[in-house]
């Protein structure tokens, strides 16, 4: 997968594409895995990490919406991916179709406390 491809399928899926987009413009590094995981599995794995950011005070994107979309997806394979942010701040987490030609949902956690933008979990 390119940049440009990856890009231009970061829509409006969930409030974290746009930031993910721009990290990906501003020269964050990314990786798209081989191999697939069944929706509800990640689902399951996801509501664990949302329960665990939200008792350390983490900030967030997009991580309830993301396990709920994953949820809704029930069995389907799901291709993961994931992008860091230039500076290291923050990482996102993409969740594709089996083909990676679509981006289903994407979620967001700071990497470290003190790097509270773009925001606390926004929805």
């Amino acid at each position: 997968m390119i940049r440009d491809d990856l890009t231009d399928m970061l829509g409006e899926q969930t409030t974290a594409c746009g930031p993910a987009r721009d990290a990906l413009i501003t020269g964050g590094t990314f990786i798209v895995w081989d191999g697939l995981v069944p929706a509800n599995e990640l689902a399951g794995i996801y509501r664990g990490r949302l329960r665990s950011t939200q008792k350390r005070g983490q900030p967030t994107l997009a991580l309830s919406a993301t396990v709920d979309l994953l949820s809704q997806a029930a069995e389907k394979p799901i291709r993961i991916g994931r992008i860091d942010t230039a500076d290291a701040s923050w990482t996102f987490m993409l969740f594709l179709n089996a083909a990676a030609t679509a981006v289903l949902a994407c979620t967001g956690v700071a990497r470290t406390k003190s790097s509270a933008e773009p925001g606390f979990d926004a929805e």
